[in-house]
């Protein structure tokens, strides 16, 4: 049974069959169609928006990047020959099923291009690049009755961390003016710091100078040693900074240069990378060694009047305390040398008989020392045979009989005669 057939000004309707050569389309209105020689379909006109997500995709210089961009497309029904195109393709299709079709077209052109640019073309201009896209996806899907109203890159990443490399020298240059403007300040406040500090030591000295002018030069000496000490020492902390901010900068440049070679194709991520850390190096290194060597200076030529009073007046002391001992020492080495000499004397006259006097004068003592270890003896069991002494006898007559042979024994060591030398005669007496 025939009838009319209505469509909002977002549908297209289309009617082919009995008494159409071709088909006829109308867009937002009516036709009058008989459904048993005529069929009639509709066309979604509503714009569709598209994700187009295209993964790890190598760029121009091999770097895998994901980028994923947004369009804006629609069935073109400004063009009698652009809207049969897509009722051929698309009729009674859902605007999903469009939006599917036209996603995967999109994509692949979007892979191409991708493909000829490097990241920082993408990145960067990213509106040639859209462009780009645009400009060769609008040629296919025309040809599809599909109008591509708009494209944009809605995010770029990368799962290798190249694009957050992008942005390192930027944010470093940010901080290096940051830590430059600190070190400043801090340089400036120490250089305050120390010229108060140095007029406030100037008035104290100078009225000590007034009070003890006996103590000045001295106190000059003083300073001006310890003045030069600090600033060999200060000079010589700088130069091993220095140097050792050097080394690391050369080490730094070695490693870079090693990666340039394994990296060629990230050169200029690399280069950006040097120049920042020699501006943060001296940033952080050299700016505040050259404040603080400044500030060590001053403080050091503040103090230079005190430590020189102080210095005179300590080494005054140790030199008269020094001269004291130096006397005493000499009377003790004196009197020592005259004994010895009285010593050597009478060992020169008396000889061998000395030799035996202090012998004899050491017997006891020997003896002692023999019967000591019987003082640590709880119980002694003595052996005698049939005709031996036994009892307190026996051990009192073994003890003598060791201080007996001791006469043989320091003859054998010493080589004099004990029986001989006794007999001698010192002044017309003899020892024995």
């Amino acid at each position: 049974m025939a009838g009319f057939y209505t469509c909002g000004p977002n549908e297209a309707l289309v009617v082919s069959g009995c008494c159409h050569t071709k088909p006829k389309m109308v867009v937002g209105g009516r036709l009058l169609v008989f459904p048993c020689v005529q069929k009639i379909g509709k066309l979604p006109l509503n714009v569709i928006t598209t994700k187009i997500v295209t993964k790890q995709v190598y760029t121009k210089l091999g770097v895998p990047i994901n980028v994923t961009g947004t369009a804006q497309i629609k069935i073109h029904s400004k063009e009698k020959k652009s809207l049969m195109a897509a009722a051929e393709l698309f009729m009674n299709r859902s605007a999903e099923q469009i939006n599917k079709i036209c996603s995967e077209t999109l994509e692949g052109h979007q892979r191409a291009i991708m493909g000829t640019m490097t990241v920082e073309d993408i990145y960067k201009n990213r509106a040639a690049f859209s462009d780009q896209v645009l400009q060769v996806a609008s040629t296919d899907l025309m040809s599809m009755g599909i109008r591509v109203i708009s494209y944009t890159i809605k995010e770029v990443t990368d799962d290798e961390g190249y694009l957050k490399a992008l942005g390192k020298p930027r944010t470093a240059e940010v901080k290096r003016d940051a830590d430059i403007g600190s070190a400043e300040a801090t340089r400036d406040a120490g250089i305050k710091e120390a010229e108060a500090e140095e007029r406030k030591m100037a008035a104290i000295y100078e009225n000590k100078i007034t009070t003890a002018e006996a103590q000045r030069d001295y106190l000059i000496k003083k300073s001006q040693f310890d003045g030069e000490t600090n600033t060999k020492k200060a000079t010589s902390d700088l130069a091993y900074e220095l140097q050792s901010a050097k080394t690391q900068q050369r080490i730094k440049e070695e490693t870079m240069q090693i990666k340039v070679i394994e990296r060629q194709k990230q050169i200029k991520v690399q280069e950006q990378e040097i120049v920042r850390r020699q501006r943060e190096l001296e940033a952080q290194i050299i700016k505040p060694a050259e404040a603080e060597k400044f500030k060590i200076e001053k403080l050091a030529e503040a103090e230079r009047n005190k430590r020189v009073i102080e210095a005179e007046a300590k080494a005054e002391a140790i030199r008269l305390r020094a001269e004291a001992e130096a006397y005493a020492i000499e009377a003790k080495a004196k009197a020592d040398a005259e004994q010895m000499a009285k010593k050597a004397e009478a060992w020169n006259e008396y000889k061998d008989a000395a030799m035996v006097d202090m012998i004899l004068q050491q017997l006891p003592k020997v003896a002692a020392e023999v019967a000591a270890p019987l003082q640590n003896v709880n119980k002694v069991t003595l052996v005698a045979g049939p005709n031996g002494e036994v009892g307190a006898a026996k051990l009192t007559g073994e003890v003598l009989e060791i201080v007996r042979r001791l006469p043989k024994v320091i003859e054998e060591i010493t080589g004099v005669e004990m029986s001989r030398a006794m007999k001698i005669n010192r002044g017309g007496e003899t020892l024995l």
